[in-house]
């Protein structure tokens, strides 16, 4: 099982979204996590109805901080285009994303970036997959 960690600076927004839709669509095969490397230490509630919207319910997870993964290897460590270099997460591969924070966007520009992030991460998964 393929581990990943998607990382942003609040944990709040891009970083939950990507972690849930690893949830959703990787089944068994991924063990996903989000942190960030300032979290806010809430969801932003636009995230959480944004999910809530295609049935996901992540009102459930919670904000956290990078030092949880200090000395834990991750095989893939995804951040979300804030620049952060997550040099406490040790991983196998480090991938950086740029996508747009979508915390002071419109709702229709907000929902665009959650499907950017869950197109982002069903063709990761599936990259993963097809790694023996």
């Amino acid at each position: 099982m393929a581990t990943v960690l998607f990382v942003c600076v609040e944990n709040s927004n891009r970083s939950q979204m990507a972690e849930a839709f690893a949830r959703i669509h990787g089944g068994g095969r991924v063990a996903a996590a989000s942190a960030g490397s300032r979290p806010s230490g809430r969801i932003n509630p636009r995230a959480v109805e944004a999910m809530r919207e295609i049935g996901y319910d992540l009102s459930a997870h919670s904000s956290k901080g990078l030092e949880g993964f200090a000395g834990r290897r991750v095989d893939v460590a995804v951040t979300m285009g804030c620049g952060d270099e997550c040099p406490l997460v040790d991983a196998g591969r480090r991938v950086a994303w740029e996508i747009p924070d979508p915390r002071d966007l419109p709702p229709e520009r907000f929902r665009e970036v959650r499907d950017l992030i869950e197109r982002k991460v069903r063709a990761l998964i599936a990259e993963l997959d097809a790694v023996p």
